[in-house]
Order: structure tokens, then C-alpha cells, then sequence
């Protein structure tokens, strides 16, 4: 006789979600990339493949249960600055390299040429939703372009190593190395988003570099091979970049001091780092810091969206898998109206972040060619992360509760999904920051509302007049108060959500959106959807069983 239970005593439990294409299995995100040629989308099969199959998930498990760790010192006392990752961290950094991740928006050709920034936003959403924490020098890689751009001499040397598809973790000169990551390091202790409030001074050598010497609070991915950091000058912030190695392969002056203990993005590491005279290049023209890496914090925020949308699909996909296998007072989760009215409310959120957040990644292809895709970009960049990231730990929340104990525990996905959720709502401008650049866009031009509003009555029709008419209003009382700019802001993403859910989706489900979210007075918790709606069958269309 056993003295313990077997696996088969083991029932009503649900079966372990993986070995799923996270592409195929997904059909609200077939139809937000619907169009596009037939090798992307045959492209984004084998990546949805890839990237969710069990060992793929394992090492996403693994690269945030065996966090980096800083090594100051070798053996002999000689200074190295080293953080040490496990392999599968370097396994996930080596497959988001291979895939583009990093800098696909610069180089794609062919097929994916006119539509890179979707294409890019579809392997970020997949990528994820299993591990996100690599995902950082993933984004900073690739915005980083958009800021070097304005050093030609240094894009020239630089971007072929960017754009290279292989993954080169070693520790030496960038022109010895056969692929490159660039980190950021922006913010300082008595400043945070007030880049203007830094203390870190740069003066010129007169050598072709440029001498730093101060401190940044927040230093990400130190093992980049270079950093984009902003530090004074006489004219004013400036911006730079700082290679870990100099052209002679010296280390350079930068002394990380130690790794943040952070709630989340444990996988990735995070330092804090003081220079003593490091060397680094200027980017941009003195004085021109900020504006100079504009760009590059617009691309970022993109990424914010997407990635925030990836992790609460993954969130509801566990959830209604596991309410299909768990059965409760003798029926199965899933057939009980107050579990499906729930999980289905839940959906509507998740599929509308992720159509507001692909829809930005269409402007962002067409914004070069049409004046009227950039004025939406302008407007709907800050909106939309503000939304989405703000969103992401209550779904994810109510997602771990229709699971229950089994997602509180550290086995599960739940609970690295929730802490990882909060980060894209603080990186690059918390809430108070996107909704403060929403009225700095209004205040410029009012191009940007008029082209977003036209969007909404396109895709809205005859529905659209009220919606308009509120989103005037809203605007004329935030640009007298400024106090009231998350008003706005949060019904700005919410409409354009809608207005995206109707060009892409059934009906029905920007019908669900608009009358639960915009029709109504403010609810704070999910579960509110009424008998009209089909609450299973949408749970099946966005989460079909596989």
C-alpha cells in the first residue's frame, strides 16, 4: 500500500498550459496583424511555435528564479564591474537577437519592409508572455538607433554591430564583437523623470570623447556594450554615448556599485553606477540631450504597450484554460455565468489594449509617408501607455483569483506575470508623465486631436457623435486644469481602443467595450457584462481551446 498519493489520485486539476503556438492559438492577434504578407505572417507561426513550446517557458522559469549577480572584483583585486546571468538568460537574449527584437525596425526588408513596426510588435507581444524581463535590452537596443542617428559618424560605426543577428555576450571592445546591445542610463537620485534636475557633469577632451564624471540611480542592463546617458554641459543636459570598452580596450571609468533589488524584471539586472571620468561620445548637439533621445523614449513607450499587452494575454489564457479543466459545486468553471461573466470582462480589456497597442504600430510604419499617421502617433503614443501599463496588474489580478491557490504559488506563471507588471507603467514616465506630454501635444498643435477624433468616427459611425462631443469637452477642461489630465488621457485610450476593436473584431465586442466602459458611470472591479452578452462564446473566440 502507498504511504503517499500518486499522480493518480491527483483529478480535477487542469493540465499544464504549455506547448502552445503562441501565434496560432491566439485569434485576436491574427486579426490585428491581418494583411500582412504571407511570409510575415508564415514568420510569426514559427516564432509563435518557438517561443511556446515547454522548453522555451522552462527557460523563462529558470532566468527569473536564478537572478544576475554583481561581481566588483576578480581573484586578484583587479576592478572587472561584471554581472553574471545564468545560460538561460543568454538562451532568451540569443533567440530575441536571431528573431530581430532588438533591431528589426531598421533593417527589415522584402516582405516586412512596409510593415516592420507591426511585424516587430507581434514577435514582442509572443516573446512576453514568456519572459519579459530580457525584453529590456531588447527595447533599449532598438530605440537607441533612433538617438545615435542624430551622431552619423558614430551610426556608421555602430549600427552594423546593432543590427547584426548574433548574440555576443563577451566582455570587449565593440569592434572585436560580432553582434551589440545598448542600455540606458537616464535618471539620477534627486531626479527621476526630471531629466533636467541631473548633476552629472561631461566636458571635452578635445580627443574625439568626451569626460563624465557623476553618478545615474537607475543604470539598465550594465552588460550592454554601451550606454545612452544624459549629463551636463554648458549648455545644458547632453546627450552621450558611454561604451563599456574603450577603441584601445581599456575598461572604461564606469564602477557599478551594486544591482537593484527589484519587485519584478528580476531576470534582467539593474544597477546603480558612478563615473570617474568615463569616456563617451556625444550624440546630438550640446545642450540638445532631451530633445536628441525624444525619439528614442517615443519607441520605448511603444514597447511598454505591446509587452503589457503581452503579459495579459498570457494571464487570461491561463485562466480560462484552467476554468475549462476545474470543476466547482458540479459543473465545470467555465459554464458558471458568474466565472465567464468575469473571465469575458476581462477579455474585453485584454483584446482592447491589444488593439490600441497594434494600432499605434501601424502608425508608426505609415507616419514616414502620412503627416496624419505621425500626428496620431504623437498623441496616442503617451495615451496609450499610460492605459495599457495602468491596466495590466488588475487583469492579471483577477486572472491569478479565477485560478485561485494554484496561482498564488510561485509554480505558476501568476505571480512573475503580476510583479512584472507594474515596471512598463513607471519606465520612461509614469501615469502623471504620459498624461502631462498628452496636454503638451494638445497645447503645440490641435492637429493631433482633430486626425484621432476623425479616426474614432471613422471606425465608430453614427455611435461616434457623443464619444466626440465628450472627448472635446474633456479637452477644453484639461488644457484650463491641468489637474484633470488623466481624464482625458484615459478616455483618449479607451475610445481609440474601441474605435480599433471595431476595424478589427466582430461587432459585438466593441459594442461590449463601448457600453461597459464608455457608457456607463466608472466601475473599479471586472464581471459587470449583462445577459445580452454571450459571455462564453467570447471567451472561446479570444481563448479557443487547443
Amino acid at each position: 500500500m502507498s504511504s503517499g498519493a500518486d499522480t493518480h489520485d491527483v483529478f480535477n486539476q487542469s493540465p499544464p498550459f504549455v506547448g502552445v503556438n503562441l501565434f496560432t492559438s491566439d485569434p485576436a492577434l491574427g486579426a490585428l496583424v491581418e494583411g500582412v504578407p504571407q511570409a510575415v505572417n508564415d514568420q510569426l507561426v514559427a516564432h509563435g511555435q518557438a517561443w511556446g513550446s515547454p522548453e522555451t517557458f522552462e527557460l523563462g522559469r529558470i532566468a527569473n528564479q536564478y537572478v544576475p549577480t554583481l561581481k566588483t572584483h576578480d581573484a586578484n583585486g583587479m576592478r572587472i564591474d561584471a554581472v553574471e546571468f545564468h545560460p538561460a538568460y543568454h538562451a532568451l537574449m540569443r533567440r530575441s537577437v536571431a528573431a530581430g527584437l532588438h533591431a528589426s525596425t531598421w533593417d527589415a526588408t522584402d516582405a516586412e519592409a512596409n510593415v516592420r513596426t507591426l511585424a516587430r510588435a507581434a514577435r514582442l507581444f509572443m516573446t512576453s508572455q514568456v519572459e519579459a524581463g530580457h525584453i529590456c535590452p531588447m527595447t533599449m537596443t532598438n530605440a537607441s538607433v533612433a538617438a545615435i542617428a542624430h551622431a552619423p559618424d558614430l551610426a556608421e560605426a555602430w549600427l552594423p554591430h546593432i543590427r547584426s543577428r548574433q548574440y555576443d555576450s563577451s566582455s570587449r571592445v565593440m569592434a572585436n564583437k560580432a553582434g551589440v546591445t545598448i542600455g540606458m542610463g537616464m535618471t539620477e537620485k534627486q531626479g527621476g523623470s526630471d531629466v533636467a534636475a541631473n548633476t552629472t557633469r561631461a566636458e571635452d577632451s578635445r580627443d574625439g570623447l568626451w569626460r563624465i564624471t557623476g553618478h545615474k540611480w537607475f543604470f539598465s542592463a550594465p552588460m550592454s556594450d554601451a550606454h545612452l546617458v544624459l549629463a551636463q554641459t554648458i549648455e545644458g543636459p547632453t546627450c552621450f554615448l558611454m561604451p563599456r570598452f574603450l577603441p584601445d580596450g581599456t575598461k572604461n571609468a564606469i564602477r557599478l556599485i551594486r544591482l537593484k533589488d527589484k519587485l519584478g524584471n528580476r531576470s534582467n539586472a539593474t544597477s546603480e553606477a558612478e563615473f570617474d571620468g568615463a569616456g563617451a561620445y556625444l550624440v546630438g548637439e550640446p545642450g540638445a540631450g532631451i530633445s536628441t533621445i525624444i525619439d528614442m523614449v517615443t519607441l520605448t513607450r511603444l514597447d511598454c504597450a505591446v509587452a503589457s499587452s503581452g503579459l495579459m494575454r498570457l494571464a487570461l489564457a491561463e485562466a480560462v484554460h484552467h476554468v475549462r479543466y476545474r470543476k466547482a459545486f458540479g459543473a465545470t468553471l467555465i459554464d458558471q455565468p458568474l466565472m465567464t461573466r468575469v473571465l469575458a470582462d476581462v477579455a474585453l480589456d485584454v483584446v482592447a489594449a491589444s488593439a490600441l497597442a497594434f494600432r499605434l504600430a501601424e502608425s508608426y510604419d505609415r507616419a514616414a509617408n502620412n503627416p496624419a499617421e505621425a500626428a496620431f502617433a504623437r498623441l496616442m503614443t503617451p495615451a496609450a501607455k499610460y492605459w495599457i501599463t495602468k491596466i495590466a496588474s488588475p487583469v492579471i489580478g483577477e486572472a491569478m483569483e479565477a485560478i485561485g491557490g494554484n496561482g498564488y504559488i510561485e509554480e505558476s506563471r501568476l505571480p512573475r506575470l503580476y510583479r512584472e507588471a507594474p515596471v512598463n507603467a513607471i519606465w520612461e514616465g509614469a501615469g502623471n508623465i504620459m498624461a502631462l506630454d498628452v496636454m503638451r501635444v494638445l497645447r503645440k498643435s490641435s492637429e493631433p486631436l482633430e486626425v484621432v477624433l476623425a479616426n474614432i468616427e471613422d471606425a465608430l459611425g453614427s455611435t461616434a457623435k457623443s464619444t466626440l462631443n465628450v472627448l472635446r469637452a474633456a479637452t477644453a477642461v484639461a488644457l484650463a486644469d491641468e489637474g484633470s489630465a488623466r481624464i482625458l488621457t484615459e478616455q483618449l485610450a479607451m475610445t481609440v481602443a474601441a474605435a480599433a476593436l471595431r476595424r478589427r473584431f466582430p461587432s459585438v465586442i466593441a459594442d461590449a467595450f463601448l457600453e461597459t466602459r464608455l457608457g456607463k458611470p466608472w466601475r473599479s472591479t471586472y464581471g459587470m457584462l449583462d445577459s445580452r452578452f454571450d459571455a462564453k462564446a467570447f471567451l472561446n473566440y479570444v481563448c479557443p481551446a487547443v
